[in-house]
């Protein structure tokens, strides 16, 4: 679903995913999109997420980081902290993204840092502020999704779901 990377998990994101043959690294990536464009999810639990993205191949034709690349930034983060806050038996899906760009970037890395504006049982915010290399403030974003109950997989003799779709289809992020 997206480049292998190192991403250091909570022990209780560990404990409560264990058992459950998630491949969490891959659940948790930074998925297709997020690794065309270079994003790497560094640290990963419901009270914070901490991931990294390049400015380079990122512009917008003036040479500065394109708003669009933030929002992927901030969505990829904030979704992967609402899924790992919703458990194993919740989907996050993303219903409102936003964000204010402070200030220009042309070069170097970006780090976005998800935390809780709000966790509950159906529906969880996160603030996700971005920085380039100097720590200064380059967007501030807030990302809502809705957590639903998981689909669960029932196989069928012939190895397709219950419904005859086929393998189940894999979460998207927001």
């Amino acid at each position: 679903m997206g480049e292998r990377t190192n991403t250091l998990f909570s022990p209780q994101v560990i404990d409560q995913w264990a058992g459950l043959g998630i491949d969490l690294p891959a659940l948790f990536s930074a998925g297709d999109l997020g690794s065309r464009m270079g994003l790497v999810v560094l640290e990963a639990a419901p009270e914070r997420v901490v991931g990294t993205l390049p400015v380079a191949g990122n512009t917008q034709p003036y040479g500065l980081l394109h708003g669009g690349a933030s929002a992927v930034l901030a969505e990829t983060l904030g979704s992967i902290a609402a899924m790992l806050h919703g458990g194993p038996n919740k989907m996050a899906m993303g219903v409102d993204l936003s964000c204010t760009h402070h200030r220009p970037v042309r070069a170097g890395l970006i780090t976005g840092v998800a935390t809780p504006a709000h966790a509950g049982r159906t529906s969880a915010t996160y603030e996700i502020v971005i920085t380039d290399e100097r720590d200064k403030r380059v967007c501030t974003a807030r990302l809502t999704c809705a957590l639903r109950p998981a689909a669960q997989q029932t196989p069928s003799r012939d190895g397709d779901n219950a419904d005859g779709a086929g393998a189940a289809a894999e979460p998207t992020e927001g």
